[in-house]
This record gives structure tokens, C-alpha cells and sequence, in this order.
């Protein structure tokens, strides 16, 4: 047929269909036809390329109009490359001639007399991929050629020739995995939506935004919170979910990519484990809480208890009635009923005197802590079939509970007031360098970047999901979340300030403090009060579930997917989701004795700390600068159909890792004396601290050294495979060119 273009029509490495009746048909009926050539307004050719990434120092292929001449070009040998399991094949296309008396070659065949190959495509790329849109009726009678390549030929054709036969076959499926690899998937797309959101949307949510927003200037605050969010958290959160998307790998074995950064994975898993050792407690002691308010009377409600002191100070009664002459000083003294339930009945701290004296494990709270991991196994065990079951509570209850606790607060005496301190607007606050880094900080660990946990998420995600979408909806809600929470509880530190008479300096706080003792204290005093305090601990409880899942996940996905990596297929599982579980049980009772407190504050200051930023500042050069962002923008391309934006590439390469050294510069330079309460840590324990965050931002030059110096080859070689995708390796020992030492790799934007 005429213009049928043979030159360099590479199709995918898809699945290929038996269109032998299809060729035999198309065979009988041109024979008709034979010896002249079909009008061009009848028969036309229509050039259909999926994207093919250039590597650098390549010219691009010559347009597939340029062929035509070629096929009535008789001193011209045209050749053709196909995609097969065996890599890239290369052989003689079919001369103009030999299509016209011969329709048959143009059947979707792998094998044609004389040795050569036509393959036809139906519009797919790859496995799994769907078909590119084009208009078909305009395309009727038409010749459809595709010039469409597998994933991982961004090495160009021309270094076939330095790849053995057996590493094609390896290399040929190195890089995209095949969607019937049997790793599991969600079993919807809302089921992975809602995974995100739920990890997101965490504690931090309800009892830190809306005192840092207090604190900094009130709805001034949101100006940086934004900005922060735009160009520092946000591109960081979807390069992770693009990450493990496409390459359907947890956060360990995803770097294959580029061997050199495997450390920052492990960085990753480490980090989201030792959270897992204090977080957790977080959950057990809101259960505790919850079980103690299902009764007729709160016991935080008068200082009557056996674990009162003589200095409690009951606002309900009059001075004349009170054991003692100290004046009241808000919720947040000591001397509270429900400051001293919460330190003295249920931590116990009465008992310990810091850190060298801990003391053993509390029953009570250990039982709460062994329901919350029991609940944490059983959603777990089965993977993301399971967890993305249990979301669909976790996930949605939290805002029902929050409308209705809303609902009950605005109808309180002082309300208003302490909405119109929330954000009430303080412009010249924005002078003030601690509010940038405010919020910096508060954004970028409540959208959860570095954690792996997204990634970890994202690799069970089919390999076209729109984790775009995703990521937008995910950044909404969580933004949403924190500023609606913020009226929730500002609502209750109003009507306690009006109530007792101080300001709502004496009565806003953070952490802990604000849910344990300044909550509980403001609905103690309501009408049918054990109801409004059982809605919010069971609130916090779901806030705790779905993040604290997610961590475990992040933990399990990337230890079981490197431990099968290196050979252990016989690992179920379930088996090593119970260890894992097991283990950060038995770690984290030890912040349930009487001293477990003070392990607590050290666990929550230094573990997820600088290690976090690391880690998410090292995956964003990593990815940027050394895989290479041409690379990564054609990645995106091919999974959801278009490149991202200019915007996303400047955040990616530029203004998110300059974003996060910036927070980290801040951070060290701020330092603020480890203490809780009235209690200052000893230098050993500040020592242990930045050991326990070391120890995980050492896992990425300690990877780094040990890929460099194992890796075979000389100097250079080493370099350019541990930057280079594994998948290139046998090119680059064969003397093929390495795009990323070229200037065109470094400075793609």
C-alpha cells in the first residue's frame, strides 16, 4: 500500500493480539488491488507517536514522513526495530513493492517470510496502558503506524549493541513492571484517596494548627502557610506519589532508579518506625480517656480522687471551699483536676523522678496500648485490601465528630471570642522570621513528604490512577481539616475564658496539653458532658488509626519488597507484618511506665525531626537532579498523559530543596533546651536524641560508600551506574554513552 512507512516502527512491549484472521482477511480482499496504488483521499497515513524520550548527546529520529522517499528509493535499505521480550530486534522492512503485492505483511505478525518483522499495533504503548486518543472516524480506511516505545528505551537504540542477550531479557523488564507482577492493588481508587487523607489529616491537625495560628498572628498566619504549601510540601507530596506509582516498588527498592540514594529509603522506613514507638502511645492514652468517660460523672471533675494533691485548685468552687490559697492560673497549671488526672492517674509521674528512673509499664495503659496494635494487625495483615477498608471509617468519622462538637460550641457563652482570637489578623507579625518558620514546619510534616508513606501507598495504585487528583484533593482536605478544626476547639478555649475569668493566653496550647488537660477541662462542665468528652476521644482515636496505619505500612512495604528483592519469596506477609507489630509493641511500652512521659517528649523531639527533612530533601535531588527531571516528566507523561508544568519542574529542582534547607538551617540554629514542664533533661539524653536521629540520616552516606565501593568496574564506571538506573548498567560496562555526564541532563528544566 502506498506510503506504508516500515522505518523505525517501534511499538510497545504490550501483549499482541492474533490478528491472523485479520490479516488473512485484509490479504483477500486488496487482491483486487494488487499493481496499483489506493487514492490518497480514500487511503491516507496517519502518524500516531507516543512520546519517545531523547537521551542526551542523541539526535531525535528523522519525522516518519521522511520515509516515504526511501520505499521508492531502490539504493536504500530501510531497517525497522521492534520491541519484543528480548529487548530491541532489529530487521529489513519490507520494500514499497514487496507491501503492494504482498498485503499480508502488514498483518499484526511477529514473523514474516524473509525474516522480516512488521508488528501493528492497536493503539496501546505498553501492557496495561490505554490507547491514545485520536479521532477514528477520521481515521477509516487509514493506515494507523505508531511510533511508540516501551518505557525504558530512554537508552537510545543505537546502545543496543553494547547488551548481552541475557541482560536484554532483564533489562527488558527491569524498569516498568508488568501490571500482572502479583503485587496487589486497591481495590478502588477511593480506597486509596481516603489511605492518603487519613494519614494526612492527623493529630497534628486538632493540637497544633490552630495554636500556631493563634500564636502567629492569627489569619495573618495563613499568607506563609500558603505560600508554603504552594511551593515547598504540595510538589514534594506528588513526586512521591508519582515515585511509587510508577514504578509499583515500596521506598527501598524504588531506588534502583538511582542506586546511589538507596540510603534515603532506608532513612525513610526508619524514621516512620520510630514514630510508630510514640505515636501510637498517643491513641492508647485517648482510649484510656475514652474509658474513663463512659460514667455518669467525669473523674476529672472535682479534686475529691485519691490521686489529687493538696494544691488542687477546683474553678467550680469558691475560694472559701478550695485546699489551697494559690491562685488559679487557667487549665494549664498543674493544679487542675484534669492537669493532675492526666499526669498523676494516668501517667503516673508522681512515681518517677526523669529519665534514669522509668519504672515498669502502667497494666491499665498497656491494655489500651495492646488494643490499639491488635486493631493496627487486623487492618494490616492482609495489606491494602484490608486497610483500605477500615479508612473508609477512620477517614470519615473524624468530621462528623468535629460538625457536631462545632455545633454544641457555638451555642456556649464566649464562642465568638474565642473565634475572633483565632483569627483575628496581625499583619506586622509577618515581620517576625519564627512565623515563616512556623509554618514551614507545621505544613510540611502535616502533608506527611519524606515519610515514604505516600510512596508506599502509591505503589499499589494501578499504573494509569491519577494520583494528580489525588494529590490535590489530598492537600484541600488537609488544609480544610486544620482550619476547621481550628474553630472547634477555639470555640471551647473561648467559653473557658469567659467561664473562669483569664485570658485565652493562659488557656490556648499545643500537643498533649491542649487535648488532654484544656479539652477535657472545658466539657466537663456541659451538660450531658460524658457524651461531648466520649465524641472527641473516639475523634482523635480515628485521627490517630489511619496515620498510625500508614507508618506501619511505610515500614512493612519497604523492609518485605527489599527482603523479597534479595531472595526471600517464602516471607509472607502476614508473618512479618506480626514482627513488626510486635516489636514497636514491646519499644513503645516503655512510654507507658511512670517516667515514659519524659521518653515521649525525646522520642517526639528527635525522630522525626531533622531525619525527616533529610530524607525528603535528598529524594527531591535525587529525583531532580541525578535520575534526571527530563526523565521523570516523560515518566509522568506516559503514566497520566500529559507533562507537568513548568511550575512543578522549578519546585521539583530548585525551590522545594531549597525550601527544606532553609527549615533545617532554622531549625539548628533555634535550638530550644530539652525540657517537659519543670523538668530538664540531662546532656545524656540530648546526646541520645540526636544519636536516634542520626542513626537514621546516616543510612544515606553509609548506602552511598557501600554502593561505591561494591559496585564492579573502574572509577568512572562506578559513578555513572550508581547515578544511572540499574536497567543501564551492562551499557554503560560496554562503553556505551552516559547521558548524565552530559551538561543537556544537568541543566534540563
Amino acid at each position: 500500500m502506498a506510503g506504508m512507512p516500515g522505518l523505525g516502527n517501534v511499538v510497545g512491549a504490550g501483549e499482541l493480539r492474533d490478528t491472523s484472521r485479520e490479516a488473512s482477511n485484509r490479504s483477500s480482499s486488496s487482491g483486487s488491488r494488487r499493481g496499483s496504488s489506493p487514492p490518497r483521499g480514500q487511503e491516507q497515513e496517519v502518524d500516531v507517536c507516543c512520546h519517545r524520550p531523547e537521551a542526551g548527546g542523541i539526535a531525535s529520529r528523522p519525522r516518519l514522513t521522511n520515509y516515504d522517499r526511501d520505499y521508492h528509493d531502490n539504493s536504500k535499505v530501510p531497517t525497522m526495530a521492534t520491541l519484543g521480550s528480548g529487548g530491541v530486534v532489529t530487521h529489513t522492512a519490507p520494500s514499497y513493492e514487496e507491501q503492494r503485492a504482498s498485503p499480508a505483511l502488514l498483518s499484526r505478525t511477529t514473523s514474516t517470510p524473509g525474516g522480516r518483522s512488521v508488528i501493528r499495533d492497536d493503539g496501546y504503548c505498553s501492557a496495561g496502558s490505554t490507547p491514545r486518543a485520536f479521532d477514528h472516524k477520521s481515521t477509516k480506511g487509514s493506515v494507523v503506524t505508531l511510533s511508540c516505545y516501551k518505557k525504558e528505551p530512554k537508552v537510545q537504540i543505537e546502545e543496543e549493541g553494547y547488551y548481552t542477550e541475557a541482560t536484554k531479557r532483564i533489562r527488558a523488564n527491569s524498569i516498568k513492571p508488568d501490571a500482572n507482577d502479583g503485587r496487589e492493588t486497591w481495590g478502588t481508587g477511593a480506597d486509596f484517596l481516603l489511605s492518603i487523607i487519613g494519614f494526612a489529616v492527623d493529630l497534628a491537625n486538632v493540637w497544633r494548627f490552630p495554636y500556631l495560628c493563634y500564636r502567629n498572628g492569627g489569619g495573618a498566619f495563613l499568607i506563609p502557610y500558603m505560600l508554603m504549601l504552594i511551593f515547598g510540601a504540595v510538589p514534594l507530596f506528588y513526586m512521591e506519589l508519582i515515585l511509587g506509582q510508577y514504578n509499583r516498588q515500596g521506598p527501598i527498592t524504588l531506588w534502583k532508579i538511582c542506586p546511589l540514594f538507596k540510603g534515603v529509603g532506608f532513612c525513610a522506613v526508619m524514621v516512620a518506625f520510630y514514630v510508630s514507638f510514640y505515636y501510637n502511645v498517643i491513641i492508647g492514652w485517648a482510649f484510656y480517656f475514652l474509658v474513663s468517660s463512659a460514667r455518669s460523672e467525669l473523674p476529672w471533675l472535682h479534686c475529691d480522687n485519691a490521686w489529687n494533691t493538696e494544691q488542687c485548685w477546683d474553678a467550680a468552687r469558691s475560694n472559701t471551699t478550695n485546699r489551697t490559697d494559690t491562685p488559679y492560673q487557667g487549665p494549664l497549671s498543674h493544679f487542675t483536676p484534669a492537669s493532675e488526672f492526666f499526669h498523676r492517674a494516668v501517667l503516673e509521674m508522681q512515681y518517677s523522678e526523669g529519665l534514669n528512673d522509668l519504672g515498669l509499664p502502667k497494666w491499665q495503659l498497656v491494655s489500651c496500648l495492646g488494643v490499639v496494635y491488635i486493631t493496627l494487625y487486623l487492618s494490616l495483615f492482609k495489606g491494602v485490601k484490608s486497610s483500605g477498608k477500615v479508612v473508609w471509617m477512620t477517614a470519615t468519622m473524624p468530621y462528623v465528630v468535629l460538625s457536631i462538637l462545632l455545633a454544641r460550641g457555638l451555642l456556649l457563652p464566649g464562642a465568638t471570642r474565642g473565634i475572633a482570637y483565632y483569627l483575628q489578623p496581625e499583619l506586622n507579625r509577618l515581620k517576625d522570621t519564627q512565623v515563616w518558620v512556623d509554618a514551614a514546619v507545621q505544613i510540611f510534616y502535616s502533608v506527611g513528604a519524606g515519610f515514604g508513606v505516600h510512596l508506599s501507598y502509591a505503589s499499589y495504585n494501578t499504573f494509569h490512577n491519577n494520583c494528580y487528583r489525588d494529590c490535590l484533593v489530598t492537600t484541600l482536605v488537609n488544609c480544610f481539616t486544620s482550619f476547621f478544626s481550628g474553630f472547634v476547639i477555639f470555640t471551647y478555649l473561648g467559653f473557658m475564658s469567659h467561664k473562669q475569668g483569664v485570658p485565652i493566653s493562659s488557656v490556648a496550647t499545643e500537643g498533649p496539653g491542649l487535648v488532654f488537660q484544656v479539652y477535657p477541662e472545658a466539657v466537663a462542665t456541659l451538660p450531658g458532658a460524658s457524651l461531648w468528652a466520649m465524641l472527641f476521644f473516639f475523634m482523635l482515636i480515628m485521627l490517630g488509626l489511619d496515620s498510625g496505619m500508614g507508618g506501619l505500612e511505610c515500614v512493612i512495604t519497604g523492609l518485605l519488597d527489599q527482603a523479597r528483592a534479595c531472595g526471600a519469596t517464602w516471607l509472607r506477609r502476614e508473618h512479618f507484618t506480626l514482627l513488626v507489630v510486635c516489636v514497636s509493641f514491646c519499644v513503645a511500652c516503655i512510654n507507658v511506665t511512670p517516667g515514659g512521659i519524659y521518653m515521649f517528649h525525646l522520642l517526639d523531639t528527635y525522630a522525626a525531626g531533622i531525619s525527616l527533612l533529610c530524607s525528603a530533601l535528598f529524594e527531591a535531588l535525587a529525583v531532580s537532579w541525578f535520575y534526571g527531571l527530563k526523565r521523570f516528566s516523560d515518566d509522568v507523561e506516559e503514566m497520566l498523559g500529559f507533562r507537568p508544568g513548568i511550575y512543578w519542574r522549578i519546585c521539583w529542582k530548585f525551590i522545594s530543596p531549597i525550601f527544606i534547607i532553609g527549615v533545617v538551617v532554622f531549625g539548628l540554629l533555634y535550638q530550644q533546651p530539652l525540657q517537659y514542664q519543670t523538668y530538664t533533661y540531662p546532656q545524656w539524653a540530648v546526646i541520645l536524641g540526636w544519636g536516634l536521629a542520626c542513626s537514621s540520616i546516616l543510612m544515606i552516606p553509609i548506602v552511598a560508600l557501600y554502593k561505591l565501593t561494591t559496585t564492579p568496574g573502574t572509577c568512572r564506571q562506578r559513578l555513572a551506574c550508581c547515578i544511572s538506573p540499574e536497567s543501564e548498567h551492562d551499557a554503560i560496562r560496554g562503553g556505551a554513552p552516559v547521558s548524565r555526564f552530559t551538561w543537556r541532563h544537568w541543566l534540563y528544566v
